[in-house]
């Protein structure tokens, strides 16, 4: 019988400041790949639907891998930036936000 290793204590050693999020999104999703939670964050692992008896070990599992992936998420970012995660559900919407508010303003002081 093996016993899986649980490393989430694992670190990233980049936090997000606002200005270095191309380099901090890349190095978070190579982290969150390596521990296969990308697809939570790309929307392609969405919350099972169905409460039948079966579903609902897949609900609570995808409920506690968006729960961890958010926390890791917000132990990388300024205070500033993880205060204005906290109205979001989902940890496809945190990825999407930071995208969205980010790559706006990196492209406008590119411009």
């Amino acid at each position: 019988m093996a016993i899986e290793k649980d490393d989430s204590f694992q670190f990233v050693s980049v936090w997000l400041d606002g200005k270095n999020y191309s380099y901090w999104s890349y190095v978070m999703r190579n982290f969150l790949k390596g521990k296969r939670m990308w697809r939570y964050v790309s929307g392609t692992y969405v919350i099972p639907k169905n409460t039948e008896e079966e579903d609902v070990a897949l609900i609570d599992t995808w409920e506690a891998n968006n729960a961890k992936i958010i926390t890791w998420i917000n132990n990388y970012v300024e205070y500033s930036i993880g205060t204005q995660l906290a109205k979001y559900e989902t940890i496809k919407e945190v990825w999407d936000h930071l995208q969205k508010l980010f790559m706006q303003s990196n492209f406008a002081k590119q411009y």
